[in-house]
């Protein structure tokens, strides 16, 4: 359990659940699963964006600290340092080995990316972040994951592919992603009344915005039916099912939802277990 924890706080857990969200693109796209530099570079992003947001926060506002969300920080300092410094060293490396049309669409991305970490934007005599513009945060974070983990392979490949499936793969992943992040704006309410900042669930309420992730799941079900009955891996369909019904459940259990790492844990792990759902089903019923 200690090992799980580890991996929840170093942000390496989310980092593999976006690893096995990108080969399963690669299953979507038809490709053999496997290992390739933009994999590295999906993970090493990834560790590095979600520590350096922390990093900043606490460099901003040191008495983040004290709350039970930087605790593991707090206890241990020198580790979280090292860590970042090995996930910037590690994605450079995987960036220098990735091709140059990847890293000109990684260009962007990472810069909305460090965007929504950085104070740059000045409002009202106060520097502001992406993630503080008004109703932007979770339409961001769905954004950055749908593209990053569709697109790269896609660009990595070279090959043509029909743009309506491209497009059907990142509709369905951005109502997914959007989904479950939709319980980690509810957990900030309180704070993000305090701050002004304007969510969902500040707007509209913790009960009308879980209505809204039930919805989003319940059309990212209709479009995986619709989009993967007529072509050669219809396997697909069943995994994308299996883990929006998983995700519903987590959504809506109010036993779940008061465990340890529900958001951290539990929620991130739906990505993950999608991912190893679309993976074994896919050598469990190989192509046809």
């Amino acid at each position: 359990m200690n090992l799980f924890y580890f991996f929840i706080n170093t942000n390496i857990y989310i980092s593999l659940a976006a690893v096995f969200l990108t080969i399963e693109t690669q299953i979507q796209l038809g490709m053999k699963p496997q290992f390739h530099p933009y994999l590295f570079i999906v993970f090493f992003a990834t560790i590095l964006e979600y520590n350096l947001h922390r990093l900043i926060t606490i460099l901003t506002n040191p008495l983040a600290l004290e709350g039970d969300k930087h605790r593991w920080v707090k206890n241990h300092k020198t580790a979280f340092y090292f860590l970042v410094l090995v996930s910037m060293i590690g994605f450079i490396c995987a960036a220098l080995l990735a091709k140059k049309t990847v890293l000109l669409f990684l260009a962007p991305i990472g810069l909305i990316t460090l965007l929504y970490s950085l104070p740059l934007f000045k409002s009202r005599g106060n520097y502001l972040r992406l993630r503080e513009i008004p109703f932007l945060k979770i339409f961001l974070i769905a954004f950055v994951w749908s593209t990053t983990t569709i697109l790269l392979p896609l660009i990595e490949s070279g090959n043509p592919y029909n743009k309506a499936h491209i497009l059907f793969m990142l509709i369905e992943r951005f109502l997914f992603i959007f989904a479950i992040t939709v319980p980690f704006d509810i957990r900030d309410i309180i704070h993000d009344k305090q701050v002004g900042l304007k969510t969902f669930p500040v707007i509209i309420g913790e009960k009308r915005s879980i209505l809204f992730a039930n919805i989003a799941l319940f059309l990212f079900s209709l479009l995986c039916i619709f989009h993967y009955q007529n072509i050669t891996f219809p396997f697909l369909t069943t995994a994308f099912l299996l883990s929006a019904i998983v995700a519903i459940f987590f959504l809506n259990s109010k036993k779940v939802q008061k465990l340890p790492y529900y958001h951290y844990g539990i929620l991130d792990g739906t990505m993950l277990l999608q991912g190893l759902l679309v993976l074994t089903f896919r050598y469990i019923f190989p192509f046809t």
